[in-house]
């Protein structure tokens, strides 16, 4: 990610989909993305889930039925969703949400290849 410029596309419209747990944002470029709210949870940019440098990773696992009880505004550039788990420290830029649905089917099977290498559940135990 190049990071945000005047360029860059905006939403300019978030949906929180409560009853289907995803987030649809559509991006001034046209661009409609449907988020489910687990691969939103688990590919939070917060340090918590990607550390603070390649290989800290933390995978994500019983993260299935996660919903959002709200969803803050950050400046102009940025939400910040408050997860049903107590997760709440991901800035989610525009940039990086544009990222996430551009790249969601390659990026979800590399979650799902990873989950499947640890033989860790996608559901809480």
């Amino acid at each position: 990610m190049a990071g945000l410029t005047h360029d860059t596309p905006w939403p300019t419209e978030i949906t929180l989909k409560k009853a289907s747990r995803a987030l649809h944002i559509v991006f001034s470029d046209g661009r409609d993305f449907l988020f489910p709210l687990e691969y939103l949870r688990v590919f939070s940019p917060s340090a918590e889930v990607r550390g603070h440098g390649p290989g800290q990773e933390t995978l994500q696992t019983g993260k299935r039925q996660v919903s959002v009880d709200e969803i803050t505004p950050v400046g102009q550039y940025a939400i910040q969703p408050h997860f049903s788990d107590g997760h709440n420290t991901g800035i989610y830029s525009w940039d990086y949400l544009l990222d996430l649905g551009v790249n969601q089917e390659e990026y979800w099977a590399q979650y799902l290849n990873r989950m499947d290498a640890a033989g860790a559940s996608r559901d809480t135990h």
